[in-house]
């Protein structure tokens, strides 16, 4: 089965592309690539105007999985993934996502590649690298800052608390709180009301607001990758993983 699906939006000039990865849809290579691709190819669709990006079941994204012996190696060794990820970040069409879940690690740093995010208050956001042991990554050290600001972003990153959906639209993080039956219909309608500008301004328009965001996120995203392969060797991130595992308080050493 695909990881990634096309599908009828029901609006004109909207497309629609779910990822398929239940129960937890989690992030890696094979996803981040079809993800990059199908975006790239609606660029290239003048019948698209705007995307909503969506999820099977209950769960945005919960990230990297560091317990699955298929994800492990992706998740403990993120350069692959990482690069497929920041082509995200230079397609041109607005892409809004529909998070009726948890967003948590790298399933954050994909709800931040979008433009705008529809959530609600069961929803559960979290930047949680700190707490398995390593550096953030996704480009987040960069993407979170520029919507939340500075302080926020970094009370965020070092507590890796997770945060609903409610908090999340107050804090700047999202920017529609709906019901959680609606957020894919919302998110679709938000789309739906882009797609009636003028296609050729709005994109326009997105390129001068974003001028180097692509290039910076890039920029920022290799010190990451630096960061996370030297604390992936370390005691700590061996012991957030395993308490991560375990649903328990994580004891790290320092080293």
């Amino acid at each position: 089965m695909s990881q990634l699906a096309t599908l009828d939006s029901g609006y004109a000039h909207v497309a629609l592309l779910e990822i398929r990865r239940p129960p937890y849809n989690y992030v890696n290579v094979a996803l981040m690539q079809a993800l990059a691709d199908a975006l790239e190819r609606l660029d290239e669709d003048p019948a698209c105007r705007a995307v909503v990006l969506a999820a099977e079941g209950r769960t945005f994204s919960a990230g990297a999985d560091f317990n699955s012996e298929g994800d492990a190696q992706t998740a403990r060794d993120p350069g692959t993934l990482y690069v497929q990820a920041m082509r995200l970040f230079r397609t041109a069409k607005p892409v809004v996502a529909a998070v009726q879940g948890a967003a948590v690690g790298a399933g954050l740093g994909l709800a931040l590649a979008a433009d705008f995010r529809v959530t609600c208050a069961e929803a559960r956001f979290s930047a949680n690298f700190n707490r398995l042991g390593f550096h953030p990554g996704f480009g987040l050290s960069a993407t979170l800052p520029r919507l939340i600001g500075q302080q926020k972003a970094a009370l965020l990153f070092y507590t890796g608390r997770r945060i609903g959906g409610d908090e999340a639209v107050r804090l700047g993080l999202a920017d529609e709180l709906v019901p959680a039956g609606e957020v894919r219909a919302r998110a679709l309608a938000l789309a739906a009301e882009i797609a009636v500008s003028a296609p050729l301004a709005v994109q326009s328009t997105r390129a001068t607001l974003r001028q180097g965001l692509a290039d910076e996120i890039a920029r920022v995203n290799r010190h990451e990758r630096e960061l996370q392969r030297l604390h992936f060797a370390s005691a700590d991130f061996k012991e957030g993983v395993v308490a991560m595992g375990e649903r328990r308080e994580p004891r790290f050493q320092g080293h």
